[in-house]
């Protein structure tokens, strides 16, 4: 079945100049020029005149990475015209979309034809190709990140080929490129593994951190998709349970839903952080009341209206991958961190598990794995809080996250992950002169 959801963008086929900014405002670049191409065909025309020019090109997302990994001053690739599903195979179990098409879109175009991703993170703002590339995940038991759930891409690489690349075809550029951080060249569209949509139940319950960490293993075991906040000052964590459930859809009701996912997700919670930004001192007062401002609720809906949410306040965030036997240890360390120094966090820390995968540069690659991210408000200092707790996740040999703060370079990374040369391999063949390297690729990649 071809589906056609071509979403029309500013910008045109032409090029454009200007700057370009993250979601969280942390990142800037000036790009020599911007081109904002509809089809392959046009991709792979503008990486062969950027080649031609001497310009290095970057593809950027909805810009929802901490990282500068789509900073550019040469070409960058905008997404908004490469949008779209292209197909829908039912009897295969894939749906085939174009690179630029947000995940928002996606999801709602399979709800349309009673299909669903098997796992997904919190947010459908990102791009497709943005998500996979950088690693993006939810929790789950048994079911891993977007990019494990990707079955084939095609791929535009530095002399404006266009590679076709599944675990049948090209399998070594497959296995690198699901997750490639952009460094393999320009991905034009993904095929993802799907399956009949189905309903999630989701119970969310306040629940104290003695206890969530005692029967985290138990609580991991017993549900599908487990991950909880634990809010810092204090000992109250927030759990969320997902499961998959015969009972009929029950959403949350429009307001309790709106109290819930916007006035206190949101809405108060963006003004306890302008007020604890302002006064620091407050900020653990202000952390005792939010943790006991939401309460226990279960709600049963489709699956990516439970595993996403509403994000509004914006923020900066590092998370690091652990071995999963490590969760409890790194955790407490952080929280002992917290209570000993002058840090007044306004943030929960959030906690999440995947299971093992085989992609080279994925952050479970061949580990079972939990995740801890911290966060902190916008335009408050994070670099302190950040340096302290990466060096409790590094000591239990933490991952982080490619599209969150780090301060991680090749040298730590390649011993880190055991494929790290396998990707490097692969990048040298593809990119042998960098046309698609920036500083943020330098620096984790090597040169």
């Amino acid at each position: 079945m071809a589906v056609s959801n071509a979403v029309g963008g500013s910008g045109g086929r032409g090029s454009t100049t200007g700057s370009w900014r993250n979601w969280a405002g942390n990142v800037t670049a000036r790009p020599a020029r911007s081109v904002t191409p509809a089809s392959t065909e046009e991709l792979a025309a503008a990486v062969r005149a950027a080649a031609a020019d001497g310009l290095t090109v970057k593809a950027a997302g909805t810009g929802h990475s901490f990282t500068p990994a789509a900073a550019t001053d040469g070409l960058l690739i905008r997404p908004e015209r490469l949008t779209g599903v292209r197909r829908i195979d039912r009897a295969a179990g894939t749906v085939t979309v174009a690179a630029g098409t947000p995940l928002k879109h996606l999801n709602e175009t399979l709800a349309v034809h009673g299909l669903s991703l098997t796992n997904m993170g919190d947010i459908m703002e990102q791009t497709v190709s943005g998500a996979t590339a950088t690693g993006t995940h939810g929790t789950g038991r048994t079911s891993a990140s977007l990019a494990a759930q990707v079955t084939a891409l095609e791929l535009v690489t530095a002399d404006g080929s266009v590679l076709t690349c599944s675990a049948a075809e090209r399998p070594d550029v497959f296995a690198a490129a699901r997750l490639g951080l952009g460094a393999l060249g320009v991905i034009s569209e993904l095929t993802f593994a799907v399956e009949p949509e189905f309903l999630l139940t989701a119970r969310e319950e306040p629940m104290p951190y003695d206890e969530v960490t005692d029967r985290f293993d138990e609580l991991v075991a017993e549900n599908e998709h487990f991950e909880f906040y634990w809010f810092p000052h204090t000992g109250s964590c927030n759990t969320k349970r997902n499961n998959r459930s015969q009972r009929p859809a029950a959403p949350p009701g429009k307001v309790s839903g709106w109290v819930e996912d916007e006035l206190l997700s949101n809405g108060v919670f963006q003004l306890a952080c302008t007020v604890g930004r302002a006064v620091p001192a407050a900020i653990p007062g202000i952390a005792k009341i939010s943790s006991r401002a939401l309460s226990a609720r279960t709600y049963t809906d489709i699956p990516y209206r439970v595993f996403t949410s509403p994000r509004r306040v914006r923020f900066v965030e590092m998370e690091y991958a652990l071995p999963r036997a490590a969760a409890v240890a790194a955790l407490g360390e952080l929280k002992a961190l917290v209570e000993r120094a002058e840090f007044k966090i306004s943030f929960p820390v959030e906690v999440r598990t995947a299971p093992a995968d085989d992609i080279p540069l994925s952050t479970a690659s061949g580990r079972d794995t939990v995740y801890i991210a911290v966060h902190m408000y916008r335009g408050t200092p994070h670099q302190a809080y950040f340096a302290a707790a990466e060096r409790i996740m590094t000591a239990h040999e933490g991952r982080p996250h490619w599209g969150k703060l780090h301060t991680r370079d090749a040298a730590y990374l390649a011993d880190a992950y055991p494929r790290f040369g396998e990707f490097t391999a692969v990048r040298d063949r593809l990119d042998p002169d960098r046309r698609f390297a920036n500083a943020y690729l330098r620096r984790v990649l090597g040169d």
